[in-house]
């Protein structure tokens, strides 16, 4: 037993785990100081300075939990459960879909359940990464024909996204159609197919804006500049963007920053890269930047690596969420993409997503040593 455990420890991707952990430390330690002012402004949810930092704790304390049991369990248990798996994600989205319609579960039921910040897309959409990875690989080479391929895959991703943007969650369905997208173009798609679906794609991203008018005031205020509108629609971003400036080169220390006080419930979620810029400065921004490059790398070297096909995808598809989703996160904070209501991943406020991005990491680590397992001359 002990010996089987030696191998185990050392055949799993180190790296990945120790950078998914400097995140994990530098989002805690972000969290206290971008919302311990919270009981100074008399919100009546906010019994002391360390309210959300606690939680936060707890939250990261069963994240980790998820991640032992991901790299304890093998991960095809996943694809030998993914009717289950998906049958459970529909009903999820579908539920959820229909109480988004007077209660925005994904961003306003703050505290709804145990410890608060309880997002069931989050979990969902771990679900559909594996559905969607078990699929791709049940295609094999058909997935380049359009009728057997492209088609039904271009169907199952419109019903996905089309029930997480009903929520509504307009950016959680944008990010599931690019972690798709990348999934498919890794599965070995029909390069014509794939230019057709990304056409597609665009389509499902822009005809709710431009018919529904889904978002399309962020859109607009986003043309036109936070400045068109500094006291209402643009006020957020400009607090952000006044955060990177007062950071300078270095940041103003630990704890110091200003904006956290102007950006109020998002300081420590939505914007939270903001007040890392502003107290840590450009070279804290890039640290932060670097060190999702290096977990990105770690992933994608586990990817290649990966024993199988479903393995491979699957490793694409979890990489790829956290990826783009990071990407997404500062973007706004940049005010190079439109408000989204995206937070970054293992270090903004939030217990579902911190759960469901560290269970990823606990996948990814048993999808390392399934890999390492699998060299030559290893058993």
């Amino acid at each position: 037993m002990f010996t089987a455990l030696t191998r185990r420890l050392s055949r799993t991707d180190w790296g990945m785990f120790l950078i998914a952990v400097a995140l994990l430390a530098t989002g805690l330690v972000m969290v206290y100081s971008s919302s311990y002012h919270f009981q100074l402004m008399g919100w009546a949810d906010v019994t002391g300075p360390t309210y959300h930092f606690m939680k936060q704790l707890r939250f990261a304390g069963i994240g980790m939990l998820f991640l032992v049991g991901g790299w304890l369990v093998d991960y095809h248990i996943y694809k030998r459960l993914v009717i289950p798996i998906m049958v459970l994600t529909v009903i999820t989205l579908v539920a959820m879909a229909f109480v988004g319609r007077w209660v925005s579960m994904t961003r306003a039921a703050d505290d709804l359940v145990i410890y608060g910040s309880i997002q069931p897309v989050e979990a969902a959409k771990v679900g559909a990464i594996i559905y969607i990875a078990v699929w791709l690989e049940s295609r094999g080479e058909q997935i380049k024909q359009f009728s057997v391929g492209t088609a039904p895959y271009l169907l199952i991703l419109g019903a996905l996204a089309a029930l997480i943007a009903m929520q509504p969650d307009y950016s959680t369905a944008l990010l599931l159609v690019g972690t798709a997208s990348v999934m498919f173009f890794v599965a070995g798609a029909n390069m014509k197919h794939f230019i057709l679906y990304l056409i597609f794609g665009i389509l499902l991203v822009g005809v709710p804006v431009i018919l529904l008018g889904y978002g399309a005031e962020r859109y607009e205020i986003w043309v036109a500049g936070p400045f068109s509108d500094p006291t209402d629609k643009g006020y957020q971003i400009l607090q952000s963007l006044r955060a990177l400036s007062l950071g300078g080169f270095s940041g103003v220390g630990l704890g110091q920053s200003q904006q956290k006080m102007y950006l109020g419930r998002f300081s420590h979620t939505d914007f939270i890269f903001s007040i890392i810029a502003e107290e840590f400065g450009f070279l804290g921004a890039v640290a932060v930047i670097g060190l999702y490059g290096l977990w990105v790398w770690r992933g994608f070297i586990i990817a290649r690596n990966a024993p199988d096909v479903y393995g491979r995808l699957l490793a694409i598809g979890l990489v790829s969420w956290i990826a783009f989703q990071a990407t997404l996160s500062i973007a706004v904070a940049t005010n190079s993409a439109p408000v989204t209501g995206t937070v970054l991943p293992f270090m903004s406020y939030g217990g579902s997503s911190l759960v469901a991005a560290l269970g990823s990491v606990g996948i990814l680590l048993n999808i390392s040593r399934s890999g390492q397992r699998s060299r030559p001359g290893e058993r």
